[in-house]
Formats: structure tokens, C-alpha cells, sequence
């Protein structure tokens, strides 16, 4: 089995018990899912499914870095995939499986499996990383200030509209369009919509230029689901790094069926999906800045 079929098949398998793992929100205190040792955090793919798995702590080390610090996994614990990329060089052959002189970078992902601290006994000076408390919600008014900031300091952010009663985002025009604040049932409900459709105009041609967005047709085209599943995860991500929940994420049975129905068809659109929302997420974060008339 190879990295897309086991990530999806993990994906799939919290989706089959209701949970929709880019509807969890981390613990924004504390951060996103990182490496102990490193302090590296987790990207893509790799932040829901750390993220969906209940710790309370983000730290997370693999078996063998568990044992380097002294400590280790507590027996019959079971441990999270994670994927990693990294880019090699492949020889192009030619019509008759020769080998050319051309070569091009090609990504190949390796599986690692890891443990959340939690799971593990650690040495005493380590202890209080297991003492996290799950603080979302704990001080809405600055979470909404860091909605705010987020939107404010979106970089090339495309006009926000407040001219109709449905949310969208519209390409021709580079525009989004919002119901106003007061018809949402909650603050943090409109800025998830928000995020959502801030995130499909990262895809425009003057931004990151998404295939999934550029080449959109219709309700029910292939891209369509891939580039709403683009925004639910980059809007998820917002949601995390601000410290709302998610309340865009529909729960119902048909909806859980149907993304179920797409990754079954599309074992890489799970994957590639949340490489292009950490992608859209980073810029709106400022921390991916595209040249000027590109």
C-alpha cells in the first residue's frame, strides 16, 4: 500500500465513524501538531490527521526518538502515519525504454508512523508538555481579533462585498461577496464562510494560479470537488491558527457519503488537496508572496 492509499484509508475510516478530521481544531495555545525534538510543525495532509486524533498536546516523536530522550511508547499504543515528501531525480527513457540524457524532479512520499507525547512515558523534565489544556473558546473576543488581522493583512486580497445574501467567490470579477455579519448565527460562522471563499481566491491567475479553480466548470465537474475541498481544508486551517471552530463543515450523513464516494474513485485527492489549502493558507497568512504581474 502506498502513502495516498494509507492516508486516505485513515481519512476514510474517521469519516466512516462521523469524524471529519479538517473540522478539528487544535489547540491554538499550544500551536499546530509539531515534532518534539525538532519543533518543526506538521504540514499539509499531516496536520488533520494529527490534529483529528484527540491529544490534547501538539508534540508528537516517532518510537526511536522516544527511546533517544530516555523515555518510550507505553505498550499497545498505537501510532499516526505521517507523509513525508522529498524530490529525487528520474532519467526520462525514451519510446523504446531507453534511458535520455534528460532527467526531471519527481516527488516520492515516505511514510513515518508517530506517537503524540500522551502516549508515551517521558523523562520528568518533559512532563509538563503533557499538561496542555484544550483552550478553544477560551477568550472569543481575541479570536475574533484574529480573524480580523487575518483578513486585514491578507496579501493582493481581492474586494470583499457585502451586496447579496449568500456567500461566493467570483473569478471574472475577483471578488467575494458576503451576507452581512448579522445573518450568520454567530461571529465565528462568518468568518469560516469567509476563510472558505478567501481561500478560493488564492487560486486566481494573479495568485497561486489553481488548476482546480482556473479550469472549474461546473456543479459536479471533477475540479469542483476538489477545489471545495481545497477551501474547506484552507479554511479549516484559518479557523485553527485563529482559534474558532469550524462552522462551515456540514455533519450530515449525505455529506460524509459523498466525500467518501470521491476519495474511493481519487485515492491522491486527499493529499494533493491539502498540500494546495497549506499552499493557499500560507498566503493569506503572508508567508508565501507571489511576484508582482506574474
Amino acid at each position: 500500500m502506498n502513502a495516498y492509499d494509507t492516508i486516505t484509508q485513515r481519512i476514510m475510516e474517521q469519516l466512516e465513524q462521523g469524524t471529519i478530521p479538517w473540522q478539528q481544531p487544535w489547540n491554538h495555545k499550544a500551536g499546530l501538531p509539531r515534532n518534539l525534538l525538532s519543533q518543526k510543525e506538521y504540514r499539509g495532509i499531516n496536520v488533520w490527521m494529527l490534529a483529528s486524533g484527540g491529544y490534547s498536546s501538539p508534540y508528537w516523536l516517532t518510537y526511536r526518538q522516544a527511546q533517544e530522550i530516555g523515555g518510550y511508547v507505553r505498550k499497545g499504543e498505537h501510532g499516526s502515519p505521517v507523509v513525508f515528501w522529498k524530490f529525487v531525480d528520474h532519467r526520462e527513457e525514451n519510446q523504446d525504454g531507453e534511458e535520455m540524457d534528460t532527467t526531471r524532479r519527481v516527488p516520492l512520499a515516505r511514510l513515518y508512523t508517530v506517537f503524540n507525547v500522551q502516549q508515551c512515558e517521558l523523562p520528568e523534565r518533559l512532563r509538563p508538555l503533557l499538561k496542555i489544556d484544550n483552550a478553544l473558546g477560551a477568550d472569543s473576543s481575541r479570536q475574533i481579533e484574529a480573524c480580523e488581522e487575518i483578513i486585514a493583512q491578507m496579501p493582493q486580497r481581492p474586494a470583499i462585498h457585502q451586496g447579496e445574501a449568500r456567500a461566493y467567490y467570483r473569478p471574472a470579477t475577483d471578488a467575494v461577496n458576503m451576507p452581512a455579519p448579522s445573518l450568520f448565527p454567530k461571529s465565528e460562522h462568518y468568518y469560516s464562510v469567509l476563510f472558505h471563499e478567501l481561500t478560493h481566491s488564492t487560486g486566481h491567475q494573479s495568485r497561486l494560479d489553481r488548476a482546480t479553480l482556473r479550469d472549474l466548470l461546473a456543479f459536479g465537474d471533477t475540479n469542483y470537488g476538489k477545489e471545495e475541498m481545497v477551501a474547506e481544508m484552507g479554511a479549516a486551517y484559518l479557523c485553527g491558527v485563529a482559534g474558532i471552530a469550524n462552522e462551515t463543515v456540514n455533519n450530515s450523513a449525505a455529506y460524509i457519503q459523498g466525500w467518501l464516494s470521491k476519495l474511493r474513485n481519487d485515492k491522491a485527492l486527499l493529499v494533493q488537496a491539502a498540500a494546495q489549502a497549506q499552499k493557499a493558507a500560507d498566503f493569506i497568512l503572508g508567508k508565501v508572496t507571489v511576484p508582482s504581474g506574474s
